[in-house]
């Protein structure tokens, strides 16, 4: 089992600048894949980021430039770095931990509120 516990959130004026992480614990070995979602109300959860074991990364077209995903050395933290926010990035952020080899499992945190306004 992996937990998944995010910190960062919080309110910030359009073009400011935010550092989410994500700390997981447990049984991390097993995971190859971490990202970061988000979900604004009435919209469905899309992925925002993601990287892999090998440092591979993938963003969403809407945060490709502005954002950064990044993993400590040891695979138990990953942060996505947020610059240039803009209104519509407001959203519940959450963290994800994906095994795609072997079984395939997936890992959610609770969540961290990122409200973007003026």
């Amino acid at each position: 089992q992996v937990q998944l516990v995010e910190s960062g959130g919080g309110l910030v004026p359009p073009g400011g600048s935010l550092r989410l992480s994500c700390a997981a614990s447990g049984n991390i070995f097993s995971i190859n894949v971490m990202g970061w979602y988000r979900q604004a109300p009435g919209k469905e959860r899309e992925l925002v980021a993601a990287i892999s074991n090998t440092s591979r990364t993938n963003y969403a077209d809407s945060v490709k430039g502005r954002f950064t995903i990044s993993a400590d050395n040891a695979w138990n933290t990953v942060f996505l770095q947020m610059d240039s926010l803009k209104p519509e990035d407001t959203a519940v952020y959450y963290c994800n931990a994906l095994r795609t080899v072997g079984f395939i499992r997936t890992y959610w945190g609770q969540g961290t509120q990122v409200t973007v306004s003026s």
